[in-house]
């Protein structure tokens, strides 16, 4: 197996390509999504900032009572307002809910392994700026988009002010840095079908790859080395004892 990772701007349209990837039987683990619901258990999901969970305990004593709702559930946009207007607060978040989301990550991917996929898909808003997995990523997707409808479709979604908007556009790594890193550039400034056409034709791309039967063959060399290691070993411990008789009979 394989992992392909799409990343991009915050609404240049990730989500676009990663549902062409899943209608063509791709698996996609979305970072959002997880972000969001934290599956620990086989069908049981507990959401990340619950109240009286361990994260939502962390987030309260950091950020106070502000940032509840009156269910006392975590208030998404009231603390998003506070941390991306402060890139140190920003920081702190990202300590209490990283390390649960990048364990999570982890175990998706390792169940697509166990499962035998060819390949996968991981859906990294930050991958850059976390590093993520970045070495066992074989191939980065980044989704761009002109600055102007990048901000337009977020006011739209988020339904922002300008102002909180381009805060959290700024609060992450500039989209023409992203596309230098990565090894295929899609740009969704036009149309709907384009963005779809450009990743379909990477996907299928993808599909024709023999990476995964080199990455297999890699993966079963280690295991075998480990193997005849631990066989090497046990013949030279099994064999120290009738050195040790011979040894005393002399």
């Amino acid at each position: 197996m394989f992992i392909v990772a799409i990343t991009g701007g915050i609404a240049s349209g990730k989500s676009t390509v990663s549902r062409v990837f899943q209608r063509n039987g791709i698996p996609v683990v979305d970072a959002d999504e997880i972000a969001r619901e934290i599956c620990i258990l086989k069908n049981v999901f507990i959401i990340v900032v619950m109240p009286g969970k361990r994260c939502w305990h962390k987030i309260r004593k950091e950020f106070g009572d502000a940032v509840l709702l009156p269910t006392r559930e975590i208030n998404r946009a009231a603390l998003g307002r506070t941390v991306f207007e402060n890139k140190e607060l920003r920081g702190r978040l990202n300590m209490i809910t990283h390390p649960v989301i990048h364990r999570t990550i982890f175990f998706h991917v390792i169940k697509h392994l166990l499962s035998g996929k060819q390949w996968i898909v991981l859906d990294l808003p930050l991958l850059f700026e976390t590093g993520i997995l970045m070495d066992l990523i074989y191939k980065i997707v980044c989704v761009t988009c002109d600055p102007e409808t990048q901000l337009q479709r977020l006011i739209a979604r988020n339904e922002l002010s300008e102002e909180d908007a381009h805060l959290r556009v700024n609060s992450q790594m500039p989209l023409e840095k992203k596309c230098e890193k990565s090894h295929f550039v899609i740009d969704n400034s036009g149309s709907v079908e384009d963005t779809e056409e450009a990743a379909l034709k990477i996907c299928n791309m993808l599909t024709e790859s023999k990476q995964h039967w080199r990455n297999r063959l890699t993966f079963l060399g280690f295991v075998f080395a480990i193997l005849f290691f631990i066989y090497y070993l046990n013949k030279i411990f099994s064999f120290l004892p009738e050195i040790n008789i011979v040894a005393r009979w002399k």
